[in-house]
């Protein structure tokens, strides 16, 4: 009963996040308990004959992972000069308030007050984005990460994407946001739509990976497994009570 109301915690969170930008979905794992064994297969029993099944008695399931599931989600059209989705494989590095990096692939990203694009907190992003002039009035940003500004002063510069040998082992910190882990690998980092990196989209967000309709079914089989453990321990406690009134 314990690992299903995790399932179905994991479960309200996916359904939770349907609008999150770049939010990619968990899934729950689990793994059975440590079994009771009376007989165990394979053992001697008379005359030299040998049990060819064994009797085991388990004792349930345990939660053991919430991995996060890397597919793409839909892309949506914003029309917004520095809304970025990439299609395909690949992470914009964020800088957090302490030095160290973060990733993430939400690409609605904003300019601060001097020009530096930064993440919808205000985060900076690195990755050779550099601030945007005063006075642009277009910005052009190519499949392959190439940024043109154009207006009161033109500049063109390169960006870049990160990614990692197993995304599944990255740490989730929230806003988004993801941290290297040992499990994940180190950032690779390279040219977007060359050597197996995602390409840029410019006016266009990447949707979350979630489909409503599968977590709801998700969500009515976790519901159900739930009330069926209950009743499972309902129906011991009365054979357990029948069993105390023989007596009587």
């Amino acid at each position: 009963m314990e690992s299903q109301q995790m399932n179905l915690d994991v479960i309200s969170n996916n359904l939770a996040n349907v609008n999150t930008t770049g939010y990619k979905k968990s899934k729950i794992e689990f793994q059975d308990l440590l079994y009771e064994t009376t007989r165990s297969p394979g053992a001697e029993v008379s005359n030299g004959n040998l049990l060819p099944t064994g009797l085991q008695i388990g004792h349930g399931s345990r939660a053991v992972a919430t991995a996060k599931v890397f597919t793409e989600g839909e892309l949506s059209q914003t029309g917004a000069r520095l809304d970025l989705a990439i299609q395909g494989d690949g992470f914009f590095q964020v800088q957090m308030p302490d030095g160290t990096l973060a990733y993430t692939r939400d690409g609605a990203l904003k300019t601060s007050a001097t020009g530096q694009v930064t993440t919808s907190d205000g985060l900076p992003v690195q990755g050779g984005f550099q601030p945007i002039p005063a006075g642009t009035t277009g910005i052009t940003i190519s499949p392959e990460g190439e940024v043109s500004t154009t207006g009161a002063s033109t500049s063109t510069f390169q960006v870049s994407l990160v990614r990692f040998a197993n995304p599944a082992g990255l740490q989730s910190i929230g806003r988004n946001l993801y941290t290297e882990t040992n499990a994940s690998g180190t950032p690779e980092t390279g040219t977007p739509n060359q050597q197996g990196f995602g390409s840029l989209q410019q006016g266009y967000l990447e949707l979350s990976n979630v489909k409503v309709v599968e977590e709801m079914v998700n969500m009515i089989v976790a519901q159900r497994a739930y009330e069926v453990n209950s009743k499972a321990v309902q129906a011991a406690d009365e054979m357990m009570q029948q069993s105390n009134n023989l007596r009587r």
